[in-house]
C-alpha cells in the first residue's frame, strides 16, 4: 500500500539524548497524526536533516554532553524555515529568552504531558502552514477549484483525462497558449490527487538566470554565489511529497536541463555548493505555450528531457475556440473582484454577453479577467452593459476612456503598467508580447510581478 504524503507542517524532528522520553513523545505525536523522525545528539540532528525536510524540531537544552543553545543556530542555519522549540527539565527564564534570540520560537519545561507536547506541536504545524500559504500568495499562486467544469466538449474531455491522471502519480506535460489556464489546471491536478494534503510549489522557469534558476529549484549552502548569505531550501524541498510546476518549462536553460533531466528521471538533487545529494518525493507537471517537438528540433531543448516531461500531454484550447465557456467565466470573476472591491456590479446584460463571445480573446483567460476586473471597478451599475466593456468594437465608456495614456495626467509608472498591460492582453503570447516591447522575457516577467498582472 502507497504512503499517503505528510500533510504540510507535520514533519517533527525530536532531538533528545533519552531513548525513553524519544518513545514517548514519538508515539504521543504519531498518534496525533506527526511523521516523526527521532536523533539522540547533535550529529544525528544534521544527518536527518540532510536527509529529510522537517517543518518543526523539539529541541532539548542539553543533548548528553552537548548544548541544544549551541546545536540551535547551526539547525536554524541548516534549515531556516523550520520552527524549533527549546524543552528543558530547567524553568528558567534566561534560558527561555536565550534560545528565543538564538531563533527558538516556544519553549516547553519537562517533564511535559501529552496534550501540551500536541497542543504546542499543531500550534507550530499551523504557523508553518500558515507561511508556506503566504509565500505561496505572494507568488502569484491562488486555489484551483475543486469543481472545474466546462461546456466545451472537447474541454470536458480534458477535464476528465486530468481527473483520470491525477489519480497517478505520472508526470504531466500541459500545453497550450498564453493565458488559457495551464496553471489552474496544474493545481487543479494537484488537489484531485492524493498529494492533495502537501505542498503545490511553482517553478517560474523564464523569470531568473541559469545559476538563480538552479537555486530557486534545488537549494543552496551559505557562501554558494555572491550573495548566498545563508542555506536556503529550493521549490524541490518545498513541495517534497507534493506536487513540482514548472511553468514555461520551454524557457528552461539548455545547459541546467541535464540536472533536470536527472532529477525527473531519479528524484535526486544536490543543492548549489552541497556535495550531499538528497532524494524529493515530488509529482512533477509542467507547462509550456512553446513547440517543444519544434525546439527539440532546433537543438533548444534535450529531446530526452522532453520524452521524460511527455509522459501524460494535454493541450488546453484557447478561449476563442471554447466560446460557450466565456459567459461562465466572466460571471465567475465578476463575482470574485466586486466582493473584492465592493461595487455594485452583479451581471452582464445580452448584448453584453454577446461582445464577449464575439470577442477573439487573443490573451485567453489572462485578458477576460483583466477585462473583467476593470469593469467591475468602473461600471457604477449593478448591470454590466456593451458600453462598460473595454474591447474593440465597444461603445468606451468615459470611464474606460480615462485609462492612462501618453499626455494623461499620471505618472511614469502609471503609464507604463497601463502600456505593458494593454501590450500582454493583446499578444498570442509572452513571448511576442516581450518583442513588441522590446525587451526580454525576464525583464517582462519581473514587470508583469511588479504590477500584479
Amino acid at each position: 500500500m502507497e504512503e499517503a504524503p505528510t500533510q504540510t507542517g507535520r514533519r517533527v524532528l525530536l532531538v533528545d539524548d533519552d531513548a525513553a522520553l524519544l518513545r514517548n513523545y514519538r508515539w504521543c505525536l504519531e498518534d496525533a497524526g506527526f511523521h516523526v523522525v527521532t536523533a539522540q545528539n547533535g550529529e544525528q540532528a544534521q544527518q536527518r536533516l540532510a536527509q529529510n525536510v522537517f517543518d518543526m524540531c523539539f529541541l532539548d537544552l542539553m543533548i548528553g554532553e552537548e548544548s541544544g543553545l549551541d546545536l540551535l543556530p547551526v539547525l536554524r542555519a541548516a534549515a531556516p524555515w523550520m520552527r524549533v522549540v527549546m524543552s528543558t527539565s530547567e524553568n528558567s527564564l534566561s534560558t527561555a529568552v536565550s534560545a528565543m534570540q538564538k531563533g527558538a520560537v516556544d519553549y516547553l519545561t519537562k517533564p511535559c504531558d501529552p496534550e501540551r507536547l500536541v497542543h504546542c506541536a499543531r500550534r507550530q504545524s499551523e504557523a508553518r502552514r500558515l507561511e508556506l500559504r503566504i509565500e505561496q500568495l505572494r507568488d502569484g499562486g491562488e486555489g484551483a477549484p475543486a469543481d472545474l467544469a466546462s461546456a466545451h466538449p472537447g474541454m470536458a474531455q480534458i477535464l476528465e483525462t486530468a481527473r483520470q491522471v491525477a489519480a497517478t502519480d505520472a508526470t504531466v506535460l500541459i500545453l497550450g497558449e498564453s493565458g488559457t489556464g495551464k496553471n489552474v489546471l496544474a493545481r487543479a491536478i494537484h488537489h484531485w490527487s492524493h498529494r492533495a494534503g502537501a505542498n503545490f510549489a511553482t517553478v517560474n522557469c523564464p523569470s531568473l538566470s541559469a545559476e538563480l534558476l538552479e537555486s530557486e529549484l534545488f537549494g543552496h549552502v551559505k557562501g554558494a554565489f555572491t550573495g548566498a548569505t545563508d542555506n536556503r531550501q529550493g521549490r524541490v524541498q518545498v513541495a517534497d511529497r507534493g506536487t513540482l510546476f514548472l511553468d514555461e518549462i520551454g524557457d528552461f536553460p539548455l545547459a541546467l536541463q541535464p540536472k533536470l533531466l536527472r532529477f525527473v528521471q531519479e528524484r535526486e538533487y544536490e543543492r548549489v555548493g552541497d556535495p550531499v545529494t538528497r532524494k524529493a518525493d515530488v509529482r512533477i507537471i509542467a507547462a509550456t505555450n512553446r513547440n517543444l517537438a519544434e525546439m527539440v528540433k532546433e537543438g533548444k531543448f534535450r529531446e530526452d528531457l522532453w520524452y521524460r516531461l511527455n509522459v501524460i500531454s494535454v493541450e488546453l484550447p484557447p478561449l476563442r475556440e471554447r466560446r460557450d465557456d466565456i459567459a461562465g467565466f466572466a460571471e465567475y470573476f465578476l463575482a470574485q473582484f466586486v466582493a473584492a472591491y465592493r461595487r455594485p456590479a452583479r451581471s452582464f446584460d445580452e448584448r453584453a454577453v454577446a461582445a464577449l463571445r464575439a470577442y477573439d480573446w487573443p490573451g485567453n483567460l489572462r485578458e477576460l479577467r483583466n477585462v473583467v476586473e476593470r469593469v467591475s471597478i468602473l461600471c457604477p451599475e449593478e448591470v454590466v452593459e456593451v458600453r462598460h466593456l473595454p474591447l474593440p468594437g465597444s461603445v468606451p465608456s468615459a470611464a474606460a476612456a480615462a485609462v492612462a495614456r501618453v499626455g494623461s495626467a499620471v505618472t511614469l509608472e502609471q503609464l507604463e503598467r497601463a502600456h505593458i498591460e494593454s501590450i500582454v492582453a493583446t499578444s498570442a503570447t509572452l513571448d511576442l508580447a516581450a518583442r513588441t516591447l522590446g525587451v526580454d522575457a525576464s525583464t517582462l516577467y519581473r514587470k508583469r510581478k511588479q504590477y500584479g498582472l
